[in-house]
């Protein structure tokens, strides 16, 4: 063989193997890309644009890349009649228990067992509609069946969504925490959440931490659903308070403050809580305080409008019934000028998960722009949670956590009530799509 044949030989059998290599990580990419899904209008809830005919490619459970053409030999998820928005977040959840069960007493004629249980079902319900994370706002669970909720979900033994929980509620005796609604001659032994003095939130707060909280959730006034408190009075001190959140943050965790009272709202602020809930009964001074301070606002603005709708149909006091009714009143004023001092914003429903998606529809009411409403739910609630590198936007790298819905939510925000598919972390948990 002369060396010119060899040559040509070593040329051949070199192309061959370059290609084989080539087609080979060719090959392995593909079968690395899960799936591909075709958007038939993207909207991106960072800058309110909307792009048509967009392919979101997603590796395992992350997102690759946002292509205009589908890759070659993945599959595809075909949502081109639909409008594609990141997986959605309710900041204010409380996930254990029958939600439909409002009577005062519900909580003592359920096992923890059982309740944990109840949660388990109330979490397909928000992945239902298309809310991929949540924060429990704490609960009265002396097991902290939440925070078993939340590792099972990240271990993978039950499927839910992503989970930041507080621990129990920081309450003052008889405030609204207090879950013993009974007679003084029946009632129970003092709960541990039960802190009545600076030295008894710190030793509080300090056992939600010890058992694994991510939040600390104080109740700086009292409340509607109860029949004990009154939500226009302050119940922690402003001391008591200013040490919880010594201790928190100390520790890496954050505080939110129950407060709809004004006074309380104002006391919760100075105290240097991270986020106030409710905020209803919230005066021009609270507003410049909070934007002042940077703190978040959960406004929960339907589940009070629920509320009226309900009434005494699921169990309800007729003394907390009147609380509602009351203080209703009060929101659509509050809101405006939470509105007006540009405070930050965070989706939150404090409701049966079944009317999760309605609180959309209540912000625009209020006077939030379709967009803002869904900043709420998404980059403002993500940010909230410190989960902004991973969740919030449809982006490279972040968790594939994916919704469609019928129609335009910016056109008509009662879109977002018409989800019907659910990718969480590259998984389809919902699809309706034919």
């Amino acid at each position: 063989m002369t060396a010119k044949r060899i040559l040509a030989g070593t040329l051949v059998l070199g192309t061959f193997l370059f290609s084989m290599v080539t087609n080979t990580r060719a090959q392995q990419d593909a079968a690395s890309l899960t799936v591909a899904i075709r958007a038939g209008r993207f909207l991106d809830v960072r800058t309110g644009k909307v792009t048509t005919n967009v392919f979101i490619v997603v590796s395992k459970d992350r997102i690759a890349r946002i292509d205009s053409a589908a890759p070659e030999g993945v599959p595809v998820i075909d949502l081109s009649k639909y409008t594609v928005v990141p997986g959605l977040i309710d900041c204010h959840a409380h996930l254990l228990g029958n939600p439909k069960d409002q009577s005062s007493t519900a909580g003592l004629r359920m096992s923890s067992a059982q309740a944990a249980i109840w949660g388990v079902h109330n979490l397909q319900t928000w992945l239902n509609h298309g809310f991929t994370a949540l924060r429990d706002a704490g609960e009265s669970d002396l097991g902290y069946g939440q925070l078993a909720l939340r590792n099972s979900v990240e271990k993978g033994l039950i499927r839910g969504p992503r989970i930041v929980s507080a621990g129990n509620f920081v309450s003052l005796s008889g405030g609204h925490g207090d879950a013993d609604v009974l007679a003084p001659d029946k009632s129970l032994p003092q709960r541990p959440n039960i802190a009545d003095t600076v030295d008894g939130v710190s030793i509080a707060v300090r056992r939600d931490i010890k058992f694994g909280a991510d939040w600390i959730k104080l109740m700086a006034t009292g409340g509607v659903l109860d029949p004990i408190s009154d939500y226009r009075v302050e119940e922690l001190s402003e001391e008591q308070m200013a040490k919880a959140v010594e201790v928190a943050h100390r520790a890496g965790k954050k505080v939110m403050a129950h407060a709809e009272g004004t006074e309380g709202i104002k006391a919760a602020v100075r105290a240097g809580v991270d986020s106030i809930e409710h905020g209803t009964m919230l005066d021009e001074e609270g507003a410049k305080l909070m934007e002042q301070h940077g703190t978040w606002l959960v406004p929960t603005l339907y589940c009070f409008q629920h509320d009226l709708e309900t009434g005494l149909s699921q169990g309800r006091d007729p003394v907390s019934f009147a609380k509602g009714v009351a203080i209703v009143k009060e929101q659509g004023p509050a809101f405006k000028r939470a509105l007006e001092h540009h405070l930050k914003i965070a989706y939150g429903v404090d409701d049966d998960p079944d009317s999760v998606s309605k609180e959309f529809g209540a912000l625009v009411r209020g006077g939030m722009t379709p967009l803002e409403a869904l900043r709420a739910a998404t980059i403002n609630a993500a940010e909230l949670l410190d989960r902004s590198k991973e969740i919030g936007t449809i982006e490279a790298g972040k968790f594939a956590d994916i919704v469609a819905v019928e129609g335009d939510p910016l056109a008509d925000i009662t879109a977002m009530e018409k989800v019907v598919f659910v990718m969480k972390g590259g998984e389809v948990y919902k699809s309706a799509v034919k």
